[in-house]
């Protein structure tokens, strides 16, 4: 039939489906059970994808990346030469800051178009053996068939109910070189799959870090946008602590252009009368949470004037430092990554009752994530009312109430213990999804296929700078149940940044997420990912 998608045509489900002959065809015992499970085998579409092409599109990619070079010497001459003090765009922006953000942003184009080619480059290899490991099992699988010969009908089945010694060894050597051939056809299933994941993952992160084009609104000149996209909070490294996610410069333009005049002409004039760019970006970030102007007016006259290091304490919860990724080992004890970066509030974590204790995991996850993509609402938790606040324990109050307020808005069990699955559905959708603009939708994983299945999905998520709340658990010998939430907010590489409410962040790998690795972001007691709430486009 035309057109017609056998359900074996994915990546994910051609392995699966191998893996399943893998382990069965060496337990074949008749020949017709046999020739049946080869022929399943054999039924299987070769890995998908033209090398030559992708190599192609590589190539493109990468003669890009000279052009962005030159461009980016080219800036930096104009930069070495001087600027005036004069200011440039509609948001008033230093001449010089924007040639700074000019070269920058040439670099990471470089950049970008280098990690796309390599991401390229990587598949193709990967296709190109994969389609000779997969030709060459099917070899083995026509030899097995061709040493069986045809299926035995009734009678011969009969005539075979009792074995010669000659026909047991026969298809002893049929199943052994049918064993060879399908799990050569699996392997080859894995590393296209793993490939393919791994190209999507690290093409979807170098677009997102094409992250000027994002921002599309008219009303905003080119070196506005580059400012913008540029900025970084004052503490940690800059390219993990933009303030301004992929996702943001998109709603924010949206957003502009919807405004009418009026409003507009307020906005322009708040972003130029900003102190600094980290102002000028926190301004941004609200309108993309989906504020009014209004609202926009009262923040902005709260955090006008004050300097980078203040604006970062107060609005964004989750610092990343630069050498969170460094790979410390894990303690003997817990099992649990030893380096961590507890995330604060002068010195007042952001964890689930104040101090990690209490069972509001699921609220207290909520409330940090609405934090990280709403800045008007973290000021009202870090400055309180007023928003010129720095008491740690007055902060430590309002947080503990606001989670205590999410726990029982989804339900929540008595003494501040616990949510099932769907209070954290309805608490994402009611608290988050309005300022990311997009709804959460609860996915079950609870073997490592479906965990391998939604990766792409939740990196591509957190790329564009949309947490992705997971469920992890843990039973004892005696089938006591441990529960934990916990949120993914970056991506970098084969590494998921996890935040977890006890008050900190730490880095695990593709590997831990799908293959039961996460005490490393928890403890001993919660290695396993169950359930994961995935944000809709």
């Amino acid at each position: 039939m035309t057109g017609f998608l056998s359900p074996l045509d994915s990546p994910a489900a051609r392995r699966s489906w191998l893996a399943g002959l893998r382990d069965s065809i060496p337990k074949a015992a008749t020949k017709n059970d046999l020739l049946d499970q080869i022929d399943g085998a054999l039924f299987v579409s070769a890995p998908q994808g033209d090398p030559a092409t992708l190599d192609a599109l590589g190539k493109r990619y990468r003669d890009q990346v000279d052009k962005a070079g030159d461009l980016h010497d080219r800036v930096n001459k104009v930069a070495r030469k001087g600027l005036p003090e004069v200011w440039t765009g509609k948001t008033s922006v230093l001449a010089s800051d924007g040639v700074a953000a000019a070269a920058r942003a040439a670099t990471e184009m470089a950049e970008a178009f280098d990690g796309g080619a390599k991401a390229l480059y990587a598949l193709a290899d990967a296709l190109v053996h994969a389609k000779r490991q997969d030709a060459d099992g099917r070899t083995r699988l026509d030899q097995a068939r061709r040493q069986l010969g045809p299926k035995d009908g009734i009678f011969d089945a009969i005539d075979r109910m009792i074995e010669t010694d000659e026909e047991k060894q026969a298809l002893a050597a049929a199943r052994s070189v049918a064993t060879e051939g399908v799990d050569l056809m699996h392997k080859a299933a894995v590393a296209a799959d793993d490939a393919v994941r791994a190209a999507t993952r690290d093409l979807n992160k170098w677009a997102a870090e094409a992250r000027a084009g994002k921002l599309r609104t008219g009303g905003l000149s080119a070196v506005d946008r580059l400012m913008l996209a540029d900025t970084s909070g004052k503490a940690g490294a800059a390219e993990y602590n933009e303030i301004l996610t992929a996702g943001d410069l998109e709603r924010s333009g949206r957003a502009m252009d919807r405004l009418p005049a009026a409003d507009r002409a307020r906005m322009d004039r708040l972003l130029a009368g900003a102190g600094s760019p980290q102002e000028k970006a926190y301004l941004m970030k609200a309108l993309a949470a989906g504020h009014s102007v209004d609202d926009i007016e009262t923040f902005g006259g709260k955090i006008h004037g004050k300097d980078p290091a203040w604006l970062q304490q107060h609005l964004s919860p989750i610092v990343t430092e630069g050498d969170s990724l460094k790979d410390e080992g894990v303690d003997a004890g817990s099992g649990a990554n030893v380096n961590t970066d507890l995330q604060s509030f002068r010195g007042q974590q952001w964890a689930q009752g104040g101090d990690g204790r209490e069972g509001t995991c699921v609220a207290s996850s909520t409330v940090t994530a609405r934090a990280m993509v709403d800045p008007v609402y973290a000021l009202s938790l870090t400055g309180g009312p007023s928003g010129q606040e720095n008491d740690p324990a007055a902060f430590r109050r309002r947080l503990v109430d606001e989670q205590h307020r999410v726990h029982t808005e989804g339900d929540g069990g008595a003494n501040w213990n616990g949510m099932v699955l769907e209070g954290k559905t309805e608490v994402l959708n009611k608290e988050v999804s309005p300022e990311t603009g997009s709804a959460y939708e609860l996915h079950e994983v609870r073997d490592a296929d479906a965990r391998r299945n939604v990766l792409p999905e939740i990196e591509k998520a957190v790329a564009e700078g949309r947490p992705v709340p997971i469920g992890v658990e843990g039973y004892e010998a005696d089938g006591t149940r441990h529960g934990h939430a916990m949120m993914i907010i970056g991506q970098e590489g084969d590494k998921l940044e996890i935040y977890n409410p006890w008050g900190q962040t730490t880095w695990v790998s593709e590997d831990d997420f799908v293959n039961g690795g996460m005490a490393k972001a928890s403890n001993s007691q919660l290695p396993d990912a169950y359930a994961v709430h995935l944000p809709q486009d």
